[in-house]
This record gives C-alpha cells, sequence and structure tokens, in this order.
C-alpha cells in the first residue's frame, strides 16, 4: 500500500484562501492526499469562505485556523503557498518535497460581491490542474 501524498498550503491568516484550498482538494482527491492548511498568521476562519464551500457542496468539517508552528519537523511533498506575502515568508520552509508558490486576491480585501465564490472557483480550477499534473507522473 502506498501512502497519500502530504499538501500544505499556507496563507498568512489561514482564514480563507487556504482554508478553501485544504477544503477543495480533500473533495476533489482525498484517497490520494493528506492535506493541511496553516498560517503565518493564523486568524478566525472566515465564514464567508465556509458559506461558499457549502454552497458548492463541499465538507468543512474539521476546518480550524491553524499556526505554521503547528507543523513543525513534519514532512511535506509539496508546501503550496496562496499569497505572496506567505511565499516570500515561507519560501524556505524545511520539509518540503516541492515548494509550489500560487497567488490569488485576498476575498476579504475586494471590493467584489461574489469575491468569495470567485476565489473559490479559481482555487478549484488550480487545484483540478494540479491533481491532473501529478497524477501523470
Amino acid at each position: 500500500m502506498t501512502s497519500k501524498t502530504r499538501v500544505l498550503f499556507l496563507c498568512v491568516a489561514n482564514s480563507a484562501r487556504s482554508q478553501m484550498a485544504e477544503a477543495l482538494l480533500r473533495h476533489t482527491a482525498a484517497q490520494r492526499y493528506e492535506v493541511f492548511s496553516a498560517g503565518t498568521q493564523p486568524d478566525e476562519v472566515d465564514q464567508r469562505a465556509i458559506h461558499s464551500l457549502q454552497q458548492l457542496g463541499v465538507a468543512c468539517d474539521g476546518l480550524r485556523s491553524k499556526p505554521l508552528e503547528e507543523f513543525a519537523h513534519q514532512r511535506f511533498d509539496y508546501i503550496i503557498t496562496l499569497c505572496d506575502k506567505s511565499s516570500f515568508e515561507c519560501s524556505t520552509l524545511p520539509g518540503a518535497g516541492e515548494y509550489i508558490a500560487w497567488n490569488f486576491e485576498d476575498p476579504a480585501a475586494s471590493q467584489n460581491a461574489n469575491a468569495y465564490s470567485q476565489t473559490l472557483h479559481e482555487i478549484h480550477e488550480r487545484i483540478k490542474m494540479f491533481v491532473l499534473v501529478k497524477s501523470k507522473r
């Protein structure tokens, strides 16, 4: 039996984008990936992110904001940052098999009324592409 590929999504607050990515990858390919998220300055999970996930039919069980330190000394096959700030702050993290930097606009800072659903859609598309590309290996 092969073990699951371990993925850690990082963002500053671990309140929206990284929570969405964690839930989406788990929803898309839970049989192949063990998924986590954390923040460099964790805050509360944004309920608008939870609402957007629920509208898409994605389970939100167990989602909580976590500090990056919670994962100290753990090994991940992929560490994926979801914003430029976390990408800069976390570019030298130990324990990453592969480091990937994605950048998505913070929906909390947007004036767009559909910011959370738009960000969710963009992350979902990237997650699907990630799963497709990594399954071709």
